[in-house]
């Protein structure tokens, strides 16, 4: 799939971007012009750094390419860390410590905070590609999060809000043991948003397939599959799906099940 700038040497066009950075309030990041991180314990891994507090976000994205015997063996988390990966294409082993689980596209596994994640590419010889989140877990007495292993594929499709063609997956429960979820959200082409949302949480999104048109902050800006939007805390945001075949899919991490603190 490649969600990664895979150009080298000089381009042909005059050097331009789609990126828009408005830190603390909302971003647009293209794949076109992310950069490998370097980051103790991914071994033959190509790695961007997507959202983080230094953006304004209150969770970190990445994305992952890895290559043919790519692992992290210090695992990925620590201490009061929560962690999530997806798997946007490939094959991977994730282990917690303690048990192993394999994971095909679509697969996901949640870990909660105190266990740290081991990943291994077993594709064959072949690329995976993965999407990372973490957050600081913000406990509450009487309730705890726990392990969750599945895939996208096998779960229920929603329809969004009462729209037959906006579908929503949740991949974690919905209950108060966790501070955050993990959704997919697919518009049909020309289906969109009801209205334009203003609201506490914030979101970090990767674009798995399709183009839209997003407004964020009412500037409306073009979007596609591979991009990165980060919107922080009441920022309007809503999308039309433009195109013929192809529906826009995104994931998108969302803080929630918490009183906002003073």
């Amino acid at each position: 799939m490649g969600y990664k700038n895979k150009r080298t040497g000089y381009s042909d066009e005059l050097l331009a971007s789609r990126s828009i950075i408005r830190r603390d309030n909302f971003a647009l990041i293209p794949q076109d012009g992310l950069v490998n991180n370097r980051i103790p314990g991914f071994e033959n891994c190509e790695l961007s750094v997507l959202g983080s507090p230094k953006l304004g976000a209150s969770f970190v994205d990445y994305v992952v390419t890895m290559l043919p015997e790519g692992k992290n063996t210090r695992g990925f988390g620590e201490e009061g860390v929560q962690t999530f990966v997806y798997i946007i294409e490939g094959k991977i082993k994730v282990n917690d410590g303690e048990t192993d689980y394999t994971l095909e596209t679509g697969g996901y596994v949640y870990l909660p905070a105190g266990k740290k994640m081991y990943l291994e590419n077993i594709n064959d010889g072949q690329n995976s590609e993965l999407f990372l989140y973490k957050k600081r877990y913000e406990a509450i007495e009487g309730y705890e999060a726990h392990n969750v292993v599945g895939n996208v594929n096998d779960l229920e499709k929603i329809d969004y809000e009462g729209m037959t063609d906006v579908a929503l997956s949740d991949l974690l429960p919905a209950d108060l043991g966790f501070d955050m979820n993990i959704h997919i959200l697919s518009f049909k082409p020309g289906a969109s948003h009801g209205y334009i949302e203003t609201h506490v949480q914030e979101h970090g999104a990767l674009l798995l397939s399709g183009k839209g048109v997003y407004v964020l902050d009412n500037e409306w800006i073009p979007v596609e599959k591979g991009d990165y939007i980060f919107m922080g805390a009441y920022v309007p945001q809503a999308t039309y799906a433009v195109g013929r075949d192809e529906p826009l899919s995104y994931i998108y991490s969302k803080d929630c099940n918490r009183d906002p603190k003073i």
